[in-house]
């Protein structure tokens, strides 16, 4: 099975062809947002240098959620368009879950974090169970504060990553002290190879989104939306 995953729900804009357990290329680029610009040439020189067509795919996968508002409709517009080409399923891999495939059957909690801004994170808490990635609470929009005190509950080693983990680094090494770990660089970044990973296990159980009806998750409402709301006195 051949998956082409893209990733763009933050600065990172990537894609990657993953054949079964082989993945085949990736390109990544981790600089400013410009998807919008970048992702379509970035597919067709994926695809050339592999002397692949869209149309050797078995399913196209793009990160679903959450990220950045624009990112992640760049993602998921370019995903759907390519399906509807080839008529082939669409696999939306959450984000959170994308980062946690970073560090496959890691030993302890796996807390990714996305900068959420304003002292907040997009984060969720994980276990790997040997190949297997056991989710332990819900997705989250949250603040630094409100994550620490979650994962106080867990009495083991944390291993943190993404950069909502980088941003935090100091107040996550102060209350977790020898528990905590942290990802190296490379391994901070959304990767599409991630995506692959993650988009591949559920293709094999048959498990796929409708690309007429998917839609990206936000978790919660863009700037733009709250800034209304507030104008027109609505909730936050």
């Amino acid at each position: 099975m051949r998956v082409l995953a893209l990733e763009t729900s933050g600065t990172v804009a990537s894609a990657a062809v993953q054949d079964d357990n082989k993945l085949l290329g990736e390109i990544t680029f981790n600089y400013k947002k410009q998807h919008s610009t970048i992702l379509m040439p970035m597919i067709d020189k994926l695809l050339t240098s592999l002397d692949l067509d869209i149309k050797d795919m078995d399913s196209i996968a793009c990160s679903s959620g959450p990220g950045s508002f624009t990112g992640l409709r760049i993602g998921a517009a370019t995903a759907k368009g390519l399906c509807q080409g080839i008529d082939k399923p669409l696999i939306g891999v959450p984000t959170l879950d994308g980062l946690a495939f970073n560090i496959m059957y890691s030993k302890g909690i796996v807390c990714p974090m996305i900068d959420a801004l304003r002292n907040n994170v997009y984060t969720c808490i994980y276990r790997w169970d040997r190949e297997k990635l056991v989710r332990l609470d819900e997705y989250m929009a949250v603040s630094i504060d409100e994550i620490i005190e979650k994962l106080k509950n867990y009495n083991e080693d944390i291993i943190f990553l993404g950069d909502g983990a980088f941003l935090h680094r100091e107040i996550l090494s102060k209350e977790f002290s020898k528990n905590a770990f942290f990802a190296q660089g490379n391994l901070n970044m959304q990767k599409a190879s991630s995506i692959c990973s993650a988009a591949l296990i559920r293709l094999r159980e048959g498990d796929v989104d409708n690309y007429i009806d998917f839609a990206p998750f936000y978790i919660r409402k863009s700037q733009a939306e709250r800034e209304y709301e507030n104008r027109k006195g609505g909730t936050k």
